[in-house]
């Protein structure tokens, strides 16, 4: 950790904030919201910025970077930004086009985090999700070795200064680790994951192999009809998170995101609601205790709220 606490040492030597602003938003809200909620969470102190092109918001949430260098707010180096290449550019020929379409819409010269989105190689194309006649996904055979090379050369040339995965297990972790004449390892792993699903197993495999853990869904999830399961338990309304909250003054949502913090996992919060992100900056001002820790991990029933591949 820095002084502040508040960034982790990558493996590359690059420093990632351990909290960051996630941009996600169901397809009902307008574009020009991730416009305003991203300089928004930039005023209010978020520094590390999560997107993709999957997101589709790339353009507007560039331009609240860019808004806010103009004005002197930040530097393009106090902004962390991630972007993620999606399953229909894993061919390692479509890897570089995919992040310079990403740079282009975002308007910047690098990203200081490009990662595999899904470890799901689909059919390539304009389509995000592609379906054949019966609806059902078209999937691509690619080896995710080669893409991760096409990734080291992205790298190299300094259009990203990390590399990394997300939603990988740790045997598809393997493979990229034991590839012959690995270049760089992947820096993160980011997973859902929150206290129904703490990944304590794939954390400690990450944490011997230097690879940070990077958690989405921190805070349970949005309930959005078409991945989650409306049946499952409400991760905020859970009375032991409630009971810690109340002993120290917080929400639950805070003893959630406190909770990654403290176990070395970098977390994204996700929220479009303005008052939310002002609170979710102030997960620095307390500390759970060892016994609130193990009362959390106690939860862990793998309980997983997105589903999309």
């Amino acid at each position: 950790m820095d002084p502040k606490g508040q960034r982790v040492k990558l493996n590359d030597g690059h420093f990632i904030p351990v909290l960051g602003f996630g941009t996600f938003a169901p397809p009902e809200v307008p574009k020009s919201e991730a416009l305003e909620v991203t300089k928004f969470a930039i005023e209010a102190g978020f520094r590390h910025i999560d997107s993709a092109h999957l997101y589709q918001n790339e353009e507007q949430v560039g331009q609240a970077i860019r808004s806010k260098i103009a004005n002197g707010t930040v530097k393009r180096e106090d902004i962390f930004y991630t972007s993620k290449l999606w399953s229909t550019s894993l061919r390692p020929e479509l890897v570089r086009p995919a992040l310079e379409k990403s740079l282009n819409n975002l308007q910047l010269d690098y990203v200081d985090l490009y990662i595999i989105h899904f470890p799901v190689a689909l059919k390539p194309g304009e389509a995000l999700f592609p379906t054949d006649e019966n609806g059902k996904a078209i999937f691509d055979s690619v080896d995710l070795c080669h893409t991760w090379e096409a990734l080291e050369k992205c790298k190299d040339a300094g259009l990203t200064k990390s590399i990394g995965v997300s939603n990988f297990n740790h045997k598809q972790l393997e493979k990229i680790l034991n590839k012959p004449g690995l270049k760089y390892k992947p820096v993160c792993n980011q997973v859902e994951c929150h206290p129904y699903l703490n990944q304590s197993k794939l954390l400690d495999f990450c944490k011997s192999h230097d690879i940070v853990l990077v958690a989405y869904g921190a805070l349970g999830s949005q309930r959005i009809k078409e991945w989650v399961n409306p049946n499952l338990p409400y991760l905020l309304e859970d009375p032991v998170l409630s009971a810690i909250a109340k002993k120290h003054k917080q929400t639950p949502a805070l003893v959630a995101l406190r909770y990654q913090i403290q176990r070395g996992v970098v977390v994204l919060a996700k929220s479009y609601n303005k008052k939310r992100i002002k609170e979710n900056i102030q997960v620095f001002d307390f500390e759970l205790t060892p016994e609130d820790m193990k009362a959390i991990d106690g939860l862990n029933s793998n309980i997983r709220y997105n589903e999309i591949l």
